[in-house]
C-alpha cells in the first residue's frame, strides 16, 4: 500500500468508501456522499490523501475541512479518515492519518479537530493513538432520524507549528 495525494480520479472509489462509512450509521451525520465539486469545495486544498492498495485499488482517503473562515483560525481544521470495509484493522487508517498529520504541518496547521461518535470506538483508538485527546462531549447535537447523536471532541496540538 502507498499513500498519495488525492486526485480528482480517485473520487468515485472515495465517495463509495465514504457512502460505505454512511451506511453504518456510526460515521458521521451524512446521508450521502457528495458530488466530487461539492467535497472539493468543503475540504483545503492540502492535505487530501489515499491509500492505494498494491492492485491499484483505493482503500481509504483523508481530508482536512476549515472548521472557520475566519483568518484567527487559519491553522485548524477538521480530519476525515474512511477506510474500505475490507482493508479495516490493516494499518491503512493508521497510515493514512500519521501521513495527514505530517502534511497538514507542512502546511502550518497547529490544530486537527475531529468529532467522532462514541459508537465509533475504531476511529477513537485511531486517533489517540495518533495523538489526539478527548476535549468534550456534545450532547444530542445532531439528530439522525429520530435519534439525537452525541459526538466526542477530540483534538492534536501540533508541537511544530503553533507553539510560540
Amino acid at each position: 500500500m502507498t499513500i498519495q495525494p488525492f486526485a480528482p480520479a480517485h473520487w468515485p472509489a472515495a465517495a463509495a468508501i465514504y457512502e460505505a462509512g454512511i451506511a453504518t450509521g456510526n460515521a458521521t451525520f451524512a446521508t450521502a456522499a457528495p458530488s466530487w465539486v461539492d467535497w472539493d469545495q468543503a475540504h483545503l486544498p492540502h492535505s487530501r490523501l489515499v491509500a492505494v492498495a498494491a492492485d491499484g485499488q483505493v482503500v481509504g482517503w483523508a481530508a482536512l475541512s476549515p472548521v472557520s473562515s475566519r483568518c484567527v483560525y487559519g491553522g485548524v481544521a477538521e480530519v476525515s479518515v474512511y477506510v474500505a470495509d475490507a482493508a479495516r484493522g490493516q494499518g491503512v487508517g493508521r497510515q493514512l492519518l500519521e501521513a495527514l498529520v505530517r502534511e497538514s504541518e507542512q502546511h502550518n496547521m497547529w490544530t486537527l479537530q475531529a468529532g467522532i461518535f462514541p459508537e465509533n470506538e475504531a476511529s477513537l483508538r485511531l486517533h489517540a493513538a495518533a495523538g489526539f485527546r478527548q476535549v468534550g462531549r456534545r450532547e444530542r447535537i445532531g439528530k439522525m432520524g429520530s435519534r439525537w447523536r452525541d459526538t466526542l471532541l477530540l483534538e492534536r496540538r501540533s508541537t511544530l507549528v503553533g507553539s510560540s
